[in-house]
């Protein structure tokens, strides 16, 4: 039985596996944006969200214990330079799995890993969709099934309606001038 075994091993040895998610974790905060199978971005993703997390405070130990994780100099400069300024306010959710296909030799699930914060394309569609809309009310259930015969009763309606208040017009001056002509 699998009880209890969250880990995916992804077919690799321990040794391996923590070489290729420094490697993929150092190149995602340099490249902002990486393709890769989607286990190991789910894997990625458990890597890297807690060393971004760690980043937000700059301190010479949080600095030291990312460095044992990732192995590259620059890739933390890196993250502590750009990256953990960005994402400051940030609660977590760093990193957005987007689905791309399958690759074509072994067919295997594709997707694209990058940095939430940095992709331009999105967030300028999101700023730009951010326009304050007005809210109408739809029409009325009564106005939309009305049929044609009753339609054209409510219109004669409003026709005498406004027939009486020409005439009431028409009578009011009518009594004005007579009382002028006094």
């Amino acid at each position: 039985m699998r009880h209890q075994k969250s880990i995916n091993h992804l077919g690799r040895t321990s040794s391996h596996r923590k070489a290729m998610l420094a490697n993929m974790a150092s190149s995602l905060i340099k490249h902002k944006r990486i393709s890769t199978t989607i286990a190991k971005a789910k894997a990625l993703r458990g890597y890297v969200e807690p060393l971004i997390t760690r980043a937000k405070v700059d301190s010479t130990h949080s600095r030291r214990v990312v460095f044992s994780y990732l192995q590259d100099k620059d890739a933390v400069t890196e993250l502590y330079r750009e990256v953990s300024v960005k994402v400051a306010d940030r609660p977590g959710g760093y990193l957005r799995i987007l689905k791309t296909g399958f690759r074509l030799g072994d067919n295997a699930d594709m997707c694209i890993v990058e940095l939430v914060d940095y992709n331009e394309a999105l967030l300028s569609v999101k700023e730009a969709g951010t326009k304050k809309t007005t809210r109408r009310r739809k029409p009325s259930a009564k106005k939309a099934t009305e049929t044609p015969v009753e339609a054209t009763k409510a219109k004669a309606q409003v026709a005498a309606e406004e027939e009486v208040v020409v005439e009431n017009k028409v009578e009011d001056s009518a009594e004005e001038t007579e009382s002028e002509e006094k």
